[in-house]
């Protein structure tokens, strides 16, 4: 049951960083992706920040900004190669 939680959140994670950021989501497999790899990305962030995260609205927040953190970072790595 914590998994499919978990996926819910991403999905609506991703899906929200999606319309923020390009005005459209990513499609239902590419809003999941991004916002599953945003919620741990988030989490990462979150901790190194010392901000705690409580209930679904947090979880969300954290994920959402995770993701749109996630997608700025593949963005930038993108137009810059090394």
């Amino acid at each position: 049951m914590h998994f499919l939680y978990f996926l819910l959140i991403g999905l609506f994670a991703g899906w929200i960083a999606g319309l923020i950021l390009k005005g459209k989501g990513f499609g239902i497999i590419g809003d999941l992706i991004i916002g599953c790899i945003g919620s741990f990305f988030g989490g990462f962030l979150f901790s190194l920040l010392n901000i705690p995260v409580g209930g679904t609205l947090g979880q969300l927040v954290c994920a959402t900004i995770g993701a749109i953190a996630f997608i700025y970072l593949v963005r930038f790595l993108r137009n810059n190669p090394l």
